[in-house]
């Protein structure tokens, strides 16, 4: 059984199992499966750069070079930020409960671009959770499923159907450009019948 999502409201723990929604899920899916002349089933492979080397599934990786062009550890890579400052990697959101202190609106919500979304059941009594949630609150915290770089946003929130979500995305960026500008429009002037005439032609 997988691990739960444990979020902490006050004193008082929830545990969470999650059950990831996808397009699979919600609308379905088709396979393409392609078959040779005897009717075996064929597997996608990569043709190398010299043009005739057949590189079949799990014949390529990811290697880390120096700028040498040398093999490189990846245990010896550190990340930096454009300063060139260290960045301290954050933790999974499942090695330690979940504060839920930060409450956001529906507008700083519709700010981000949601990229997933998790159905949560709850493995005990979440009354006081629930209440909270059904009141129309929605919890914002850092969120990171396996830890890393940076955490993405996380919301907590319930659904219309009095189900619980959290969702997973980023902040959207927009850029301003400018004020909407009216196109210069040059006006038609009437020409001189002999001007409309290139005397070169005849």
């Amino acid at each position: 059984m997988a691990k739960p999502l444990v979020f902490r409201l006050g004193e008082t723990e929830f545990a969470f199992s999650l059950n990831k929604i996808d397009r699979n899920k919600l609308y379905g899916y088709k396979e393409l499966e392609v078959l040779d002349e005897r009717g075996r089933r064929c597997e996608l492979a990569t043709l190398a750069g010299d043009g005739h080397t057949v590189i079949g599934r799990g014949g390529s990786g990811f290697a880390q070079l120096t700028v040498d062009g040398e093999w490189c550890d990846k245990s010896s890579l550190k990340p930096v930020d454009a300063d060139n400052r260290e960045i301290q990697p954050v933790a999974s959101s499942f090695s330690a409960p979940i504060a839920l202190i930060e409450m956001t609106t529906v507008d700083d919500y519709l700010q981000h671009n949601v990229r997933l979304v998790y159905q949560l059941d709850c493995e005990g009594n979440a009354a006081a959770l629930r209440q909270q949630l059904a009141g129309g609150a929605i919890f914002k915290f850092p969120y990171s499923y396996r830890g890393g770089l940076e955490a993405d946003a996380g919301f907590l929130l319930q659904g219309a159907d009095g189900h619980v979500f959290l969702t997973v995305g980023s902040p959207t960026k927009v850029a301003f450009v400018g004020l909407a500008e009216v196109a210069a429009v040059e006006e038609e002037t009437e020409l001189d019948e002999a001007e409309l005439m290139d005397f070169d032609m005849i």
